[in-house]
């Protein structure tokens, strides 16, 4: 049960956890403490590590946005690129 709600984990972290044998030894543990509680209390423990997953998993890693492209353009004549990032650091705070 547990193995196959971690499978549907992606990303380089989960992959290296995956193939170490302390990994394999932390599911396998799991496993069998949740074959250990009533079907009502599985769903219940299957329910918590999907929104563990959902909400504090790896994010996966996808292609950048580029909707930002331009929105400076009205400044091409007065500022640098240079002179644009400084002010973006003042901006931002450092």
């Amino acid at each position: 049960m547990i193995s196959s709600t971690l499978s549907g984990v992606t990303g380089v972290g989960f992959q290296e956890h995956e193939r170490s044998s302390e990994w394999r030894f932390l599911v396998k543990t799991l496993d069998e403490l949740v074959q250990k509680l009533p079907p009502d209390l599985q769903r219940e423990v299957e329910d918590f590590a999907r929104f563990l997953l959902e909400t504090r998993a790896e994010p996966k890693t996808g292609k950048l946005r580029m909707d930002w492209a331009g929105a400076l353009s009205e400044f091409r004549e007065r500022f640098t690129s240079l002179e644009l990032q400084k002010k973006a650091l003042e901006w931002w705070g450092d």
